[in-house]
């Protein structure tokens, strides 16, 4: 018994403290964390998915495709039963790489890069999607180019392909596409199609490049004789405006010389009238104090007026005459009443 009890008891293991069980707990919740995140990033297993913007949503279940369509945002659907794809519904450029074709005359060209400017309406996406697929693009672009090109490039000559009608490619590739996808795809709108040029063999190239060089020598020998023929009726015109100018200048200086002649002439008119009504007025005078003096003259020859005249005028006579007759001639009353008298008749 005493030897039992001073025997030492058996050591036990250390026991662990709340903190182990914690730890256990905080390594269970990352791995269920990091699953969760591995199986939100798979399309398949994810319950939360992203819409971009400038997209939209749709969604197939069981390889049927949902009527369902999205705007951008988070969505949720069903893991590994509902399928989810972006659609764009923005605007986009399809390159399509790589056309070749045979023009009319046998020539194989090759159109390296056309880009095709279009858009999905939003409205028409299920439709779309449920006639041609995500791919819709594949059919009605893609392919649809290297068929209009085709059929272009077939129905016109090298020259036409790569000169003439170059310019005319774009519009009638988009109004082409445009047409059927109208008809048969109505959610496809092209909004605008770039050609590039295409690319032909080298010794055509270079005959091409020679016709070129000849037509901008033509261009610039008619661009010169344009210049020259601008030049001469530049100066042509300068001339007859000079000599309008000259002519019209000699017009008003005639007329400036005509004016101031006419104007002497009135000047003259006036004054040769003004003098001859002077002298007509003197003349009238002249007539008026004439023929008031012969009236008054006539007033005066009386016979006794005379008689005093004629005294008077004996009376201042300073000469002498001595003879027989002068007293006679001189006295006799006889002659001078004689005198009078054949004034008077002659007056009458």
């Amino acid at each position: 018994m005493d030897a039992q009890q001073q025997r030492a008891p058996a050591p036990r293991p250390p026991q662990q403290g709340g903190g182990g069980g914690g730890g256990l707990f905080t390594s269970i919740f990352a791995l269920l964390l990091f699953l969760f995140i591995a199986i939100s990033t798979m399309n398949s297993f994810s319950i939360i998915h992203q819409v971009p913007e400038g997209h939209v949503g749709v969604y197939w279940r069981g390889g049927a495709l949902l009527e369902t369509v999205t705007d951008p945002g988070f969505h949720l659907k069903m893991p590994l039963i509902t399928h989810f794809e972006p659609v764009q519904v923005t605007l986009q450029t399809d390159l399509v790489r790589d056309i070749p074709c045979g023009t009319k005359g046998g020539v194989m060209i090759n159109f390296e890069k056309i880009e095709v400017v279009n858009r999905l309406h939003k409205d028409y996406v299920y439709e779309t999607l449920l006639n041609y697929g995500v791919q819709y693009d594949n059919p009605w672009i893609y392919d649809k180019i290297h068929h209009e090109i085709n059929q272009f490039c077939s129905g016109h000559s090298l020259q036409q392909v790569y000169i003439d009608m170059f310019d005319q490619i774009d519009e009638k590739m988009k109004d082409a596409i445009q047409a059927d996808c109208t008809r048969y795809a109505p959610g496809i709108e092209i909004i605008s199609v770039r050609v590039t040029k295409p690319s032909i063999p080298k010794s055509v190239k270079r005959n091409f490049e020679q016709m070129e060089e000849e037509r901008t020598k033509v261009l610039i020998a008619v661009e010169k004789q344009r210049v020259a023929e601008k030049e001469a009726e530049t100066h042509k015109k300068i001339a007859i405006s000079e000599a309008e100018k000259n002519a019209h200048v000699s017009k008003i200086q005639m007329e400036q010389k005509l004016t101031e002649k006419d104007s002497l002439r009135k000047e003259e008119d006036i004054a040769n009238a003004m003098y001859m009504a002077r002298e007509q007025s003197l003349a009238d005078a002249n007539f008026y104090r004439t023929t008031k003096e012969a009236e008054s003259n006539k007033l005066k020859l009386t016979p006794q007026y005379l008689e005093l005249k004629f005294i008077e005028a004996i009376a201042n006579n300073s000469k002498i005459f001595f003879g027989n007759k002068v007293p006679n001639m001189v006295l006799d009353q006889r002659l001078l009443g004689n005198f009078v008298q054949d004034i008077d008749s002659k007056g009458n």
